[in-house]
């Protein structure tokens, strides 16, 4: 489980395979601290870690990702150079700082929309209407790896406002419209949905 809240930025700097991908991400966590078999959140997607290592400069870790991960996320487009946010699985003790996170993506939402407000920047996002329905103004959701609050909500668009401290310490910072996003709505919704949806049957 993890919280949104990006605890550091990495870098792919190879990718191996077709369908399934394995990946070695360059990151700044200190590599003795990772164990294998450990879960990483990479931009929003739960990867386990199955090496790790210390380079020149950076530390580094590999991951296996399978081919209905990669049909499911933006994990097909990450190519080498490609910058993830990362979150380290939350332990037994930790701040919640963000909302509940499980590194279980449902859709790919698309930046339709960017505008400056104040030192802060607003981005409006389509998402498919299958999951637009869990989405709520004030609600919680997951992009990219990253808690935010939902502003508004229209149709199948909203919008959540960016504040400069996210833009500089994510990969938020350099988002443009028309690029695509890990989208996880909130786990809390999706059960809301699903007791509703049985009470009414």
């Amino acid at each position: 489980m993890f919280t949104g809240i990006i605890t550091g930025i990495g870098e792919v700097s190879e990718v191996k395979g077709d369908s399934d991908l394995h990946l070695k991400i360059a990151c700044d966590y200190d590599s003795d601290t990772i164990d294998i078999g450990a879960s990483i959140a990479c931009s929003g997607v739960c990867l386990t870690v199955v090496e790790k290592g210390q380079g020149p400069g950076k530390n580094w870790f590999r991951v296996d990702v399978s081919a209905e991960t990669v049909s499911k996320t933006t994990a097909g487009t990450w190519g080498v150079g490609t910058h993830l946010n990362l979150e380290r699985a939350l332990k037994i003790g930790d701040e919640l700082g963000g909302h509940m996170v499980l590194g279980h993506v449902d859709d790919v939402a698309r930046i339709i929309g960017q505008k400056v407000i104040g030192d802060s920047q607003c981005f409006r996002f389509a998402v498919g209407k299958e999951f637009s329905r869990y989405i709520a103004p004030k609600g919680s959701v997951c992009l990219d790896g990253t808690s935010f609050t939902v502003n508004d909500v229209l149709n199948c668009e909203f919008d959540i406002n960016i504040i400069p401290h996210t833009l500089a310490v994510t990969t938020w910072g350099k988002r443009d419209v028309g690029d695509t996003v890990n989208l996880e709505i909130d786990v809390i919704a999706r059960y809301v949905a699903r007791l509703y949806s049985e009470t009414n049957n």
